[in-house]
């Protein structure tokens, strides 16, 4: 009974931080460090609420993350993406198994994708010289709450 309130909570409050950090991102190009810590931090509860073992459930869990920041960190160094978005990705892999986690991350590309395509039309339409950075915080948001629908609808079957 303990976990059941984890088990709805969690994704609840994992929720409000992806609207939240999609928002920031729109609004300032920048994600709060303090937000991806706290869906990383709230990861090996999730863990715990969902049964994962120790072994070798949470250490795959881990294993999985890790490759996806190392993934992720590559896009960074080249300039392709800015470390906040990397992080809430990675945050974000200590959440979903893989198979969600692939679907999360083919959805984020798709959103990202025409985000951008939208943003450069806009850039170009208004004759902007600036460089556009384009807020991929908000495709991972988007991704990352429909791959919440995972979790929480897994409990009714």
């Amino acid at each position: 009974m303990g976990w059941d309130i984890l088990s709805w909570g969690l994704p609840a409050i994992l929720a409000l931080l992806l609207v939240s950090a999609g928002i920031e991102d729109a609004r300032i190009r920048e994600i709060a460090n303090w937000k991806n810590a706290a869906i990383a931090l709230m990861a090996p509860l999730w863990w715990v609420a969902s049964g994962l073992s120790l072994w070798p459930d949470m250490v795959i869990q881990l294993g999985i993350a890790t490759f996806v920041l190392a993934l992720f960190l590559v896009a960074f160094q080249l300039g392709q993406m800015g470390g906040g978005d990397v992080k809430l990705i990675a945050a974000l892999a200590l959440w979903l198994p893989l198979t969600p986690l692939l679907q999360m991350l083919l959805v984020m590309s798709l959103v990202g994708g025409a985000l951008t395509l939208v943003m450069l039309l806009e850039h170009k339409l208004r004759r902007n010289d600036r460089v556009l950075e384009i807020p991929y915080g908000v495709a991972i948001a988007i991704a990352g709450l429909l791959g919440l629908r995972e979790p929480l609808l897994n409990q009714f079957t």
